[in-house]
């Protein structure tokens, strides 16, 4: 009998846990303030971009960047690819002084993205003069295929940004561009675009307003995460983490960008997440991709809880920022104890548990609690991003998003299962316009 209310009792806690969690997330939504802008030419930029096998937009996302901030500089990581990437970037850097290849080989190269990064960080350090003022140098992190807002800078370099000299990281929104491609799988039927259209608006909706809910939140428990898209970082804060780590971004780490979030917070750094300016990518349409993605996210998620020592024990991180960190490291675990549980639970009332038949109507309050804050999600991001969509569209994206949101069990176990045979290999997420045979895309080991 105790470990029948065990079983019903546990879930309820994780379920608290997130119904906390998530209200704080949408009143933070609800109550957040534009951000105000600032001088970019206070500031020196300097974006990278981290490249593997990427000569489908390369180069034009190295143009766009160069048109619209032409004052920054573009340093160009090839990591060791398989097709034309380094050429393509050669090229324009012979014409263009403000364009840089960093070219990294085999062994050494393909270790991660992080390594990438620390690679265009040597660069940028060998190429700045010694007089130059680190602290007023700005890094930027942008995929190969990221699009970043032209009104990015002047939200950066505002005071409750980079203008607060006390600030060493920026996370800016994440948008999908390809949200409203009618046929995202070109040559596949009306049934599968329908799918991959689905899914490419799901992850819209998630970055629009669901992890824009949590930066928010985030934002009033002071430990902001750093995302790997529109990253912007302080050469100075970046400087004191190489000292004390031998390097910025964590060598072969999956979630490097979280991590050196962590990292910042860790050194007395603040970091912030501005929701009035953002970076725009692909969404992936195919559901592999999507997976392999999300379970290295999973995976890396679970290895940051090794920082929670440091963490509970910084003077940097407040109690609240304590208890959200350790919230997010344990995602993966709460995940993997509920589809445990629920697969204990069935098996009880298979085996003839009438004590659990019975509490039927408990069970069914618990999944409508559990569905109502993903469906609360779909109206805001209609109201806000679709408004030329019905109410009952977005009734329906947020019953979409919690079924999309069962990836995460999915994506959680495969993490486990990846880290218990000892596979740590960083997987890079093909992009949509890479066919099938364009080359190798993991390391693993």
């Amino acid at each position: 009998m105790l470990d029948h209310v065990f079983l019903f009792a546990f879930p309820f806690v994780l379920l608290a846990c997130f119904l906390l969690y998530w209200s704080g997330a949408r009143h933070s939504y609800a109550r957040r303030e534009p951000s105000p802008t600032g001088d970019p030419a206070a500031f020196d930029w300097h974006f990278f971009v981290p490249c593997r096998d990427e000569e489908a937009v390369v180069a034009e996302t190295t143009a766009r960047l160069r048109s619209r901030f032409p004052a920054s500089h573009v340093w160009v990581i090839d990591d060791a690819s398989d097709d034309r990437t380094g050429p393509i970037v050669s090229g324009i850097a012979e014409h263009d002084p403000h364009v840089h290849l960093v070219t990294r080989r085999r062994p050494h190269a393909r270790t991660g993205k992080g390594a990438a990064l620390n690679a265009a960080y040597d660069a940028l350090g060998e190429h700045l003069p010694p007089e130059a003022d680190r602290s007023r140098i700005i890094v930027c992190v942008v995929d190969a295929d990221g699009r970043l807002d032209p009104d990015a800078l002047p939200f950066a370099a505002g005071p409750e940004a980079f203008g607060d000299t006390n600030t060493g990281g920026v996370q800016i929104g994440v948008r999908m561009r390809n949200v409203e491609d009618p046929r995202p799988l070109p040559g596949r039927g009306r049934l599968t675009n329908a799918y991959a259209r689905l899914l490419i608006r799901m992850q819209d909706a998630e970055f629009a307003v669901s992890n824009t809910g949590m930066q928010l939140l985030r934002r009033r428990t002071d430990s902001v995460g750093l995302g790997g898209n529109g990253q912007f970082t302080r050469l100075s804060a970046l400087d004191r983490i190489a000292d004390a780590e031998r390097r910025p971004w964590q060598h072969n780490a999956l979630l490097e960008d979280y991590e050196l979030g962590l990292q910042m917070r860790l050194a007395g750094y603040r970091v912030t997440h501005i929701a009035d300016t953002w970076v725009s990518q692909e969404a992936l349409p195919h559901t592999r991709r999507f997976l392999t993605q999300r379970t290295r996210w999973a995976q890396g998620n679970i290895t940051c809880v090794r920082y929670a020592a440091r963490i509970v024990g910084s003077r940097h991180y407040g109690a609240k920022g304590v208890l959200e960190s350790l919230y997010t490291f344990l995602q993966p675990v709460a995940h993997l104890t509920t589809l445990l549980m629920t697969v204990v639970l069935a098996a009880l009332v298979l085996a003839g548990g009438g004590v659990l038949l019975a509490a039927w109507p408990i069970a069914l309050a618990f999944a409508v609690v559990s569905i109502v804050p993903f469906v609360l999600w779909g109206p805001v991001y209609r109201a806000e991003y679709a408004p030329d969509r019905s109410r009952l569209t977005g009734l329906l994206w947020g019953l979409a998003l919690w079924l999309y949101a069962y990836h995460l069990f999915v994506v959680s176990t495969r993490g486990f299962v990846r880290l218990l045979r000892g596979r740590t290999g960083w997987a890079k997420t093909r992009r949509n316009a890479e066919t099938s045979h364009s080359g190798p895309v993991a390391t693993e080991s």
